[in-house]
């Protein structure tokens, strides 16, 4: 009996061997090489996994970076220039530092703007309503407030003001990762240039309807009047189906255009209070 427990257990163990020995050569056979630069790209990547980048994750990210010849346009938004410097150095190649970009949000109907005309008794989801129907105002192209921006933001960079109930963006968090952007069933969130300490002017409207229909919905639409791009000197807005807009590349923040629009609807980001003009006038003339 001993024997035959003892010549079991010995043709286990050599069946285990042989086994071994087949998995070991097989593993050989098909192994896959990678660079070990891609563990060092990932290192210093931050790790969110947002996507911001196009790749889904840091460890595609890294691994494209690698394997591309090109690293100019690849970018991570939450690691910014520094990170894509650091790695650019691990493949002996540099790359140009890009604009900071944030998410701003181009809407500003708020309920003071334009009024609520149907009560919506839904899933709290944009997505959702917006399959549904065109919104609870006289807006189709309007924020619905029901926070899907909110939901992906992985960085706490977004949330819904309770006064005005739009998307507020916070920008020492906003990464530009993009991830509201794609969110937005309305895409009325775009990422454009930080601009110089803060400063930036964008159309703050989407509504493509004619100016009468625009303004009657929402007090700040913009009616296409075009007044806008006649001021600008820098041939920086153009207009396209009754909706201006305003290139960020080509926007020197002059802010005349912002004057100009008689609805409001073109806002500035991080400018220092105005003059009252009577005491820009005098100052005008003192200097002169």
């Amino acid at each position: 009996m001993s024997s035959v427990l003892l010549l079991s257990i010995l043709m286990l163990s050599l069946l285990g061997i042989v086994l071994a020995i087949i998995l070991y050569l097989v593993a050989q056979k098909f192994k896959v090489f990678e660079d070990p630069r891609i563990d060092q790209v990932e290192a210093i990547l931050p790790g969110a996994n947002c996507g911001g980048c196009g790749f889904p994750g840091c460890r595609g990210f890294a691994d494209a970076f690698v394997k591309t010849d090109d690293i100019t346009r690849m970018f991570c938004p939450v690691g910014g220039n520094d990170t894509m410097a650091a790695a650019a150095a691990i493949m002996g190649k540099t790359v140009e530092a890009k604009e900071t970009q944030v998410a701003v949000i181009r809407c500003a109907g708020s309920p003071e703007n334009r009024k609520r005309i149907v009560q919506y008794d839904g899933a709290t989801s944009c997505k959702i309503a917006t399959s549904l129907y065109g919104g609870d105002t006289g807006c189709q192209f309007g924020c619905l407030g029901l926070g899907d921006c909110v939901a992906v933001c992985k960085f706490d960079a977004i949330y819904i003001d309770p006064t005005t109930l739009l998307p507020v963006v916070d920008e020492e968090k906003c990464t530009s990762c993009g991830a509201c952007v794609k969110a937005c069933p309305k895409f009325i969130i775009e990422l454009r240039k930080k601009g110089p300490k803060g400063k930036r002017i964008f159309v703050s409207c989407i509504n493509k309807d004619k100016g009468g229909i625009a303004r009657k919905a929402c007090q700040v639409a913009c009616i296409g009047c075009g007044k806008c791009v006649k001021t600008c000197p820098h041939d920086a807005i153009t207009m396209e189906n009754n909706l201006a807009y305003i290139d960020f590349n080509k926007c020197k923040l002059c802010r005349k255009c912002v004057e100009e629009c008689p609805t409001g609807a073109i806002r500035e980001a991080n400018f220092p209070p105005r003059k009252p003009k009577i005491e820009a006038e005098v100052q005008t003339e003192k200097t002169e």
